[in-house]
């Protein structure tokens, strides 16, 4: 115990090193600082230690006070021990001499029935010697039992002729000599009142036949005693004969009849027939009780006759030297007039109390320990405290240069797009004159690249807020399929510039309509595809986007190569080896997405969907060493990416914190050379409201304008038919698949003799380069050439491809039973060239222009426009003009305040936020207490509303005009009593969304 808690001591030791090692080293970072003392705190600190060592001296006092209580409690258990054992011995001793008493008495009651009962005697010396011999096992104790008569001096003559012998008297004096003892040498009793003689006696104790018990001293006193009590008496101790041990003798009074317990003495003499007497030698009792006992080594036991207090008489054990606690037990041996004790003691000196010596030296260490804990904690908090302050100050500091950080930002985002929203703005403004061809390219060109610049500062702000923690997202409804055709549609140009087939495909079991963020969901994917755009020149870009819980039941994968899945061509000998959507080999995604929490463990919150979405492409793949750090920021797979494929590199990086955002994980296969595969998934939630209010980026065409048509598709490459099947069945129109040639020939020729399908889509590559177009010219010449005759006309073919020529597409306008779509494919696209070619939906489709819509909404409409630069308000003035609003601009937030005061007749105003001598915030708090005070006055009757043109409540809507885009957010706006923002600068759906919600309740359809 005393290794352990010295162990333990030396482990805590070092623990508390340990910590004063870190407080100074932490000591040491902030000792060039000034740092405040406080004297309250040095003064705790002071009486702290004070505290400490009277609490130290307190513990150590407490551990001598629990060796003191410990070892006063084994003492007390060691007395209690003797004392059980001694008492133990004493009952045991007294219990059996008891059981000897009531054999004696009984052999009393049985002498006493058989001699004095019967007449003749029953009993005579070889009777009584005889049973005694027998029954000497029940009596272990005794040495000799023996019959004396009560022989009165008138009866001693007839007695002596009776017997043949006479009384003699018991021998005086010293007996040690009792081998010599003979009963023929004794002297005949003196003459005396009445005589004790022997008549029976025990085989061990013959010799004392003929004896006068009467004559002995001690044996006189005994029978007296018993004779006047009725009870058994014992003498004093004594030598007993021919044993020379010490001894005693038990006499029980025989009685001619049974005697009422209240007899007086003279009864009980008068009654007296004999005494039976019985001998005990001490020693052998003794002896054979501790025998009996197994720890009787333990202590040491001695007998004494207490009687006589003054002069007590030794009957068993000798004098012992042994010190130590001693114990009295009292023993009755049955007759009150004797007194007698055991005393014991303990063998052995005590042991030491280990025990106690080890619990309390534990505490006095862990007192020790515990004590330099603490001074070692107060002296940390000291170090700490002094940390702390100077922490606070760093705090401080590292608060204030974020604060300062976040408005350089926002400085420089405003300065930076203020002058780039004019430059487009004037750009856009150049665009709607009278262009050459060259100039149009020109400004086309220029305005490509304000937006470029202008995506690149988002970045950086986006990575910015990110860090800062205030990018939040927003929870509105959306259409995942909508957002997927815009990110289509933002790189279509790109992709067929380079060659490359761009797709899409969403599955079945995502719901149409889902909540949550769709400008970061779209930002997401539009950056993954971008990063796939850069680094792909030949191949394909696959985006995918499937429930978590359908992958991990059906595991889809695309690229699977098992033969039934191969691209059929027309030469049996010529198949691809992967069905991909461009038949080149791609990266396995399910190594990425199988360590994904969401496909380990399942999400039971209510109405989640769990979307994963794959961006497949057959790029440069990325190298394992750079695959470690492709979501670190401003890093790139080598210092030759940025100079052959340009970009910042934090694209990823950004795409990797809007992911965690949104609960999901982001990862990826790459195999350079091969292609690489971007996952990540995303928690949404279903919406089970009206959609009427879904974010859309595309007008939805009407699935009932193709309801209830029929398509074939022919395709040779399961993974491409089944997206072109995607696109065409959003429309509502039935799909039909026709894999080979023979099928593809067969389903068409019945299609002419039936109307079903209306529709034939074909891709341009469907068994090989140029089979799409093959496949037509075969039909056309088949019909021209009247081969095959039908009396229904030719389905619709549309041509699929990412590259059409010019020739190619005259040709399927000229033949009249074709057209071309080209990829990448998308809803909006499929819809307008399938209205064209069948005629339908034409005017309604007009009508639903943005451009026109966007008119409807503002023309005639009182805009008020509120910036301190001209430039802007020119751009901002100009773009609101274009569709027919009535612009006025002022220049400052106080104009403002008394250009909106009721009663004015502004639909809407435009309110910059960053102005001097009063902000767009400012300004917007003020316009509104302004309206509030008019309202409450209408509405008290102090006011009348006829004197402000008959309107009850007055809230004109103000937009928020920024290039601040970190602090322009819809909350910030919302507080100050903004009913919302347009970014610097604004395009046409930005500028569509942000009014349409106010003042498209009075918008008129011009083509109606």
């Amino acid at each position: 115990m005393f290794y352990l808690s010295a162990l333990f001591g030396t482990i805590v030791i070092s623990i508390v090193r340990t910590i004063c090692k870190r407080g100074k080293q932490s000591n040491k970072l902030c000792q060039d600082e000034k740092l405040l003392q406080i004297p309250s705190a040095k003064i705790s600190r002071k009486w702290s230690k004070r505290a400490l060592l009277i609490g130290v001296v307190l513990g150590l006092f407490s551990s001598m006070c629990i060796f003191s209580s410990m070892y006063a409690d084994v003492v007390v258990r060691r007395i209690e021990n003797l004392a059980n054992m001694c008492d133990e011995r004493a009952r045991m001793l007294q219990d059996q001499f008891n059981v000897s008493m009531n054999h004696v008495h009984a052999l009393a009651i049985l002498v006493s029935t058989f001699h004095h009962g019967k007449n003749p005697s029953a009993i005579d010396q070889k009777t009584f010697e005889d049973f005694t011999a027998r029954t000497t096992f029940e009596r272990p104790l005794m040495s000799g039992v023996a019959y004396a008569l009560k022989v009165l001096h008138s009866e001693r003559e007839r007695f002596e002729q009776q017997h043949g012998w006479k009384i003699k008297k018991m021998e005086a004096g010293d007996q040690s000599h009792v081998h010599d003892y003979n009963p023929e040498k004794l002297e005949p009793s003196p003459i005396q009142d009445e005589y004790a003689p022997v008549i029976f006696s025990q085989e061990t104790v013959k010799h004392i036949i003929s004896v006068d018990m009467m004559s002995g001293k001690e044996d006189h006193d005994n029978i007296l005693r018993s004779r006047a009590t009725g009870k058994g008496a014992l003498t004093s101790p004594f030598k007993l004969l021919k044993s020379n041990h010490l001894g005693v003798v038990l006499t029980f009074t025989v009685y001619k009849y049974d005697l009422p317990p209240n007899a007086t003495p003279e009864e009980r003499i008068h009654a007296t027939l004999g005494y039976l007497g019985a001998s005990f030698d001490v020693p052998s009792l003794v002896d054979k009780l501790l025998e009996q006992l197994a720890s009787k080594q333990k202590i040491l036991v001695k007998l004494y006759d207490t009687t006589n207090r003054t002069s007590p008489i030794n009957m068993y054990g000798s004098d012992f030297t042994a010190s130590g606690d001693l114990h009295r037990s009292y023993i009755d041996f049955g007759d009150p007039t004797r007194k007698h004790e055991m005393h014991c003691r303990f063998k052995h000196e005590p042991p030491l109390p280990w025990s106690a010596i080890t619990i309390s030296m534990a505490v006095a260490i862990i007192v020790l320990l515990v004590g330099q804990i603490i001074y070692a904690t107060l002296n940390s908090l000291e170090e700490a405290e002094d940390n702390y302050r100077a922490m606070l100050e760093l705090k401080g500091r590292a608060e204030a240069a974020d604060v300062a950080k976040s408005q350089f930002l926002a400085t420089v985002s405003h300065e930076i797009r203020t002058p780039m929203n004019g430059v487009l703005g004037m750009l856009q403004m150049l665009m709607d004159t009278e262009l050459d061809t060259t100039q149009q390219d020109f400004v086309v060109t220029a305005q490509e690249s304000g937006k470029a610049l202008i995506n690149l500062i988002n970045e950086v702000l986006d990575l910015a807020k990110i860090e800062s923690g205030r990018i939040e997202l927003e929870t509105v409804p959306f259409d995942v399929r909508d957002i997927l055709d815009n990110v289509v549609s933002l790189f279509s140009e790109k992709s067929q510039a380079k060659g490359i087939e761009l797709a899409v495909l969403v599955s079945d079991q995502v719901p149409d309509v889902l909540t949550g963020d769709p400008w970061r969901f779209r930002q997401i994917i539009t950056n993954l595809v971008g990063n796939s755009m850069k680094f792909t020149e030949r191949g394909h870009i696959f985006i995918q986007v499937h429930l978590v819980e359908e992958l991990k039941r059906t595991k889809i994968v695309f690229d699977d190569i098992s033969a039934q899945n191969r691209e059929v061509t027309d030469n049996p000998d010529n198949t691809m080896p992967c069905n991909t959507l461009s038949g080149l080999e791609v990266a396995d995604n399910w190594k990425s997405l199988e360590n994904f929490r969401m496909f380990k463990f399942s999400n039971d919150a209510m109405d989640a969907i769990n979307l994963v979405v794959t961006v497949e492409d057959t790029g440069i793949g990325i190298t394992k060493d750079a695959q470690t750090r492709i979501f670190t920021p401003f890093m790139q797979a080598d210092s030759s990416t940025s100079r052959t494929y340009g970009g910042t590199g934090i694209g990823l990086s950004i795409t990797k914190c809007l992911v965690e955002l949104m609960g999901g994980e982001i990862g990826f296969t790459s195999k350079p050379g091969v292609g690489s595969t971007f996952s990540f998934t995303a928690i949404f939630k279903e919406n089970r409201r009206s959609p009427g209010d879904i974010k859309r980026y595309h007008s939805e065409p009407t699935p009932s304008d193709f309801q209830g048509m029929r398509a074939l598709i022919i395709d040779g490459r399961c993974a491409r038919a089944e997206i072109t099947m995607y696109h065409v069945r959003r429309l509502g129109i039935w799909c039909d698949l026709a894999a080979t040639s023979e099928s593809a020939f067969s389903s068409l020729l019945e299609a002419c003799n039936s109307s079903s399908p209306n529709l034939v889509f074909v891709d341009k590559d469907v068994w090989g380069e140029g089979s799409g177009m093959a496949l037509y010219r075969s039909l056309v010449d088949l019909r021209l050439k009247g081969t095959h005759k039908s009396s229904q006309a030719m389905p619709k073919i549309f041509l699929l491809g990412s590259s059409i020529s010019p020739s190619e597409s005259d040709y399927l306008r000229l033949t009249g039973y074709g057209d071309c779509i080209r990829k990448p494919l998308r809803l909006s696209t499929i819809a307008a060239c399938l209205r064209k070619a069948l005629g339908i939906g034409v005017t309604r489709q007009n009508s639903r222009d943005q451009s026109l819509v966007l008119r409807s909404v503002l023309t005639g409409k009182q805009i008020l426009v509120v910036d301190d630069n001209a430039v802007n308000r020119k751009v901002a003035a100009g773009a609101l003009k274009k569709y027919g609003a009535i612009v006025t601009c002022v220049e400052s937030g106080i104009d403002a305040i008394d250009m909106l005061k009721p009663p004015h007749t502004f639909d809407a105003c435009f309110m910059d936020v960053q102005m001097p001598e009063m902000d767009g915030f400012e300004a917007t708090r003020l316009i509104r207490a302004v309206e509030k005070k008019i309202n409450d006055m209408i509405q008290t009757g102090e006011l009348s509303a006829e004197s402000y043109r008959n309107k009850a409540n007055w809230h004109v809507p103000i937009l928020a005009m920024t290039a601040d885009v970190i602090q322009a957010t819809f909350e910030g706006c919302m507080h100050c009593g903004m009913d919302g923002y347009v970014s610097k600068p604004f395009e046409e759906l930005q500028l569509y969304s942000a009014v349409a919600h106010f003042l498209e309740t009075n918008a008129t359809d011009p083509s109606s």
